[in-house]
Order: structure tokens, then C-alpha cells, then sequence
């Protein structure tokens, strides 16, 4: 009964069993690379892999957005490709309750459309929708530590965001949450999409 009680007490005590780490997509620094050196995007989760980019030794808020046994997807240029997750630290300031990271963002195809937070507003725009602001009036969450899933809730638009892979439909780039955007109205209209978090993405 005594050992019984103590290892409850350890599991429930660790930080690491207790804290949920990330869910993705997510950002991530680079870590443990030489300052002259560089951590190598690879076509494939593999070292062997042709390398088709790179990252900077001191690089910070690469977003990631999906992970295969030790490897991690990012975006670079118009594609995506792989790094090796050991040279990667998650950061634990991406996910706040009720809010959106800095660099959140969603766009489609078929019509073209974009959806950008500025300030307290998110502006939506497209071929026939020049700039249109948005007041926000909430962003919901789940409740769950650290889930990107968003719900934003704006003067008439509502647009939420789930995690799932999701092609832009004009690159090879790959994003980690998908996008639907209702526009209120006499004439409702739905948009679907990709978003990402990465800045200045």
C-alpha cells in the first residue's frame, strides 16, 4: 500500500508527466548548433536526404508543424522540408488562453483571401473584398493546455482554425492548421484554407 501511495506521489509531483508539452503546429528555436555552423532542411525525414535549405544557428519561431521519428517539418521557400528535432527547443509562449501568437494568419485560394489580426481588429481581404476591418470581439479556445484550435469571433466574420495539415494549393509549402471563415450577411459566404504562425510567414 506504501509503494502504491509513493509512486502516485512521484507521477502526480513530476513536472514532465503533469505538464502536457506542445501540440502542433507550434514554434521552435534552434538549439545546440555551433554559431558557424547551420541546421540542414532535408527533402526527407532522413540524414541521408538531400539538403534543400537551411537554418541559422541562432534561429528562433520556426514553426513546425509536423513531426515523424526524431524529425520535424518546417517551411522554406515555397516548400517544406525536414530538420532533426534534437536541434530544436519548443518555446512556451506560443498558446495563450484566449488569444492568437504574433505571427497568426490565414489566406485560401479559390477566391483568393487573406485574414490578418491588427491590433484589435483583423482585417479580411481579397479580389472583391478590399480590406475589410473587422472588429474582434472574442477568440475562444478549447481549454486544453497549450491546443492551437481557435475560434475568432469578429464583427461579422467568424473563422476558425483546427489542427490538421493544410496545402496552401499554390506552393509545396505544408501548414498545420486548417481555416474556415464565414462572413455574415444578407449573403453569408464560407472560405476555407490554411493558417500559420510562423512571423513574418
Amino acid at each position: 500500500m506504501l509503494r502504491t501511495a509513493l509512486a502516485l506521489t512521484l507521477v502526480l509531483s513530476s513536472p514532465a508527466l503533469a505538464t502536457q508539452e506542445y501540440i502542433l503546429p507550434t514554434l521552435f528555436d534552434v538549439a545546440r548548433v555551433a554559431p558557424d555552423d547551420v541546421l540542414n532542411i532535408r527533402a526527407e525525414p532522413s540524414a541521408g536526404a538531400a539538403i534543400i535549405g537551411t537554418l541559422a544557428p541562432d534561429a528562433t519561431r520556426v514553426e513546425v508543424v509536423e513531426e515523424r521519428r526524431g524529425w520535424a517539418r518546417v517551411n522554406t521557400r515555397e516548400g517544406s522540408g525536414w530538420v532533426s528535432a534534437r536541434y530544436l527547443d519548443y518555446r512556451t509562449d506560443v498558446w495563450a488562453e484566449g488569444a492568437l501568437p504574433t505571427g497568426f494568419q490565414c489566406f485560401g485560394t479559390e477566391p483568393f483571401w487573406s485574414v490578418i489580426p491588427q491590433g484589435g481588429n483583423v482585417v479580411l481581404a481579397g479580389p472583391d473584398m478590399p480590406g475589410d476591418v473587422h472588429p474582434v470581439q472574442a477568440v475562444l479556445t478549447t481549454g486544453v493546455f497549450r491546443d492551437p484550435t481557435r475560434a475568432l469571433v469578429a464583427e461579422g466574420l467568424t473563422l476558425t482554425a483546427v489542427p490538421q495539415l493544410c496545402s496552401d494549393g499554390m506552393s509545396d509549402r505544408l501548414f498545420g492548421l486548417r481555416a474556415t471563415v464565414v462572413i455574415h450577411g444578407q449573403q453569408p459566404r464560407m472560405l476555407s484554407g490554411c493558417c500559420s504562425i510562423q512571423p513574418g510567414g
